[in-house]
């Protein structure tokens, strides 16, 4: 686990079902402050239609804030979500060198989110993927609804896994498998994630998990324990997809980073940040927050008597 990477994904899928529209000035001050948490890649935006996605509408706006020398993070990467070749071209102008983009296993998701099947929609994130990592931008692909679908019921996991194997054929590696619809117990995360990994030597297996139905953490620790590296969080556990039936928040970033401090891993990242960040989210829209620590702050630290 000392590899362990958070790509956290507030400013994005945190963000993108809020009602309330969230000012770009206070989108950048909450990304200087996950900057300087200390976690490792930051999700500011996905490049859609922004009558379809509102809150997204200012997201070439923040690429090229954080592209200038003063603003440009020393450390922390700056990804973004695309989900056509309209997308990866604004990304392109943005100066985006970190590209996500994905699937859903789900052909009713697949519909609602992109108006394309699963088939045709893997067939073009393919090719763009290529195309991205071909003018020397990392690309991370991702299997969405991998693990059920609010529309759906149940995904069969042979249908994920041969979209996983058009990724692995494809030379794409870094490959992402997203509980959309929050239906993962963790038995299934360990057995989906231990067959990706065996696919095929090199891979990198990155973790999306939505706590819909409270499983989150569990689930992540599952994920821990087979090996993924990559784990895609949000700040106060906001989120959700919009095109989905039953909408819940990300695993919040806070609580899985306070699980892994306490496993005695990660003590760089700046817990203290990350739970004023989720208390200034939670003064901002006026409600409660989906995560705990915003709340009751992290285990106190006892000294051990020797």
């Amino acid at each position: 686990m000392q590899d362990v990477i958070i790509h956290e994904v507030g400013p994005r899928d945190g963000l993108q079902i809020e009602k309330t529209t969230v000012p770009t000035e206070q989108k950048i001050a909450w990304i200087e402050s996950l900057i300087r948490s200390g976690v490792d890649i930051v999700q500011i935006g996905s490049f859609v239609h922004q009558q379809k996605v509102p809150q997204m509408a200012d997201t070439d706006a923040l690429f090229a804030y954080f592209s200038r020398p003063e603003h440009k993070p020393s450390r922390t990467r700056l990804s973004g979500l695309v989900l056509n070749e309209k997308g990866l071209d604004r990304g392109f102008t943005c100066g985006v060198d970190y590209f996500c983009m994905g699937v859903s296993a789900s052909d009713t998701h697949s519909r609602k989110n992109t108006g394309m099947s699963t088939v045709d929609a893997a067939d073009r994130i393919i090719a763009m993927a290529k195309t991205a990592r071909e003018a020397g931008a990392t690309v991370q692909v991702s299997v969405q609804s991998a693990f059920g679908c609010g529309f759906e019921g149940a995904v069969p996991e042979a249908r994920v896994l041969e979209i996983v194997k058009r990724f692995v054929d494809a030379g794409l590696l870094t490959i992402s498998l997203a509980d959309t619809a929050g239906h993962a117990v963790p038995a299934q995360v360990e057995r989906m994630f231990t067959s990706v990994l065996g696919l095929a030597p090199g891979i990198h297996c990155a973790c999306h998990l939505h706590d819909t139905y409270g499983f989150g953490l569990a689930n992540a620790f599952a994920a821990l324990r087979t090996g993924v590296t990559y784990f895609e969080s949000a700040f106060a556990g906001l989120g959700g997809c919009p095109f989905t039936a039953v909408t819940g928040g990300n695993i919040c970033t806070e609580d899985f980073v306070h699980m892994l401090q306490r496993m005695d891993h990660r003590p760089d990242i700046r817990l203290d940040v990350l739970i004023e960040l989720a208390r200034d989210a939670a003064r901002f829209f006026g409600r409660d927050m989906a995560g705990r620590l915003w709340k009751t702050g992290p285990v106190p630290t006892i000294e051990r008597q020797s």
